[in-house]
Formats: C-alpha cells, sequence, structure tokens
C-alpha cells in the first residue's frame, strides 16, 4: 500500500471517529489487529458497541466507497469482531456492524454512514 493511501486511510478514519463521537459514541480502538485482519475503528454507547469499517476515496471515480465493503471483507470483520468480543466483551454488550465512506472532494467531505449495515450469518 503506497503512503498515500494508507495517509487517505487514516484521515477517512479520524473523520469517522469524529462523526460518531458527535453523535455520542466513544472510542475503544482503533485498527483493532486479529491476525492479518483489522477492525478500523470499535465505538462505544452505552451497551452498544460498533465495529466499524470506513472507506474513503478522493472523488466517486471508483463508485461509492461503502460498496467496497464485500462479502470477504463483511466476513474477516465477523472473525475480528468474535475474537475482540470475546477478549473484551461482554454478554451485556449489543454489537454491529457500520460502514462509513467517506468521499473527498479537495476541502469538501462528505460522509455516508450505514448503521447495521449488515448481519453475520
Amino acid at each position: 500500500m503506497t503512503k498515500q493511501r494508507q495517509a487517505l486511510g487514516l484521515l477517512g478514519e479520524r473523520i469517522a471517529a469524529r462523526w460518531m463521537r458527535r453523535d455520542g459514541w466513544e472510542f475503544v480502538a482503533h485498527r483493532y489487529r486479529s491476525g492479518h485482519r483489522d477492525i478500523d475503528l470499535i465505538m462505544r454507547r452505552g451497551n452498544d458497541v460498533a465495529f466499524v469499517e470506513v472507506k474513503a476515496r478522493r472523488g466517486e471515480a471508483f463508485g461509492d466507497p461503502v460498496e467496497a465493503v464485500h462479502f470477504r471483507k463483511r466476513r474477516e470483520l465477523g472473525r475480528s469482531a468474535r475474537v475482540w468480543a470475546d477478549r473484551h466483551g461482554s454478554p451485556a454488550f449489543r454489537y454491529r456492524f457500520d460502514v462509513i465512506g467517506i468521499l473527498i472532494f479537495g476541502q469538501d467531505v462528505r460522509v455516508r454512514h450505514i448503521e447495521n449495515a449488515f448481519l453475520l450469518p
């Protein structure tokens, strides 16, 4: 991964975390790693825990960033989320998967937050 792509990913994750904090979510973890997989953000509000995948792009040339979270990525997120829940979770917690798409057009930023974006089989 190039340094530019990595910097864009970090910027998108900062924007997404700030977006969720404005809605009352607390930051729990950033880039939680489980093996070779990671979860971009883990956020908590009360007993709700959101595992958040963030996709950031400069412009719409490659489509909506939210659509880039395909079946394989969802499966990987689910596996990592189970590891996190086993190690740090509680029976009282309710878990969900959110996807946040960030589109950056120069100085303009558009955020699309999909709550409960998918369920695990």
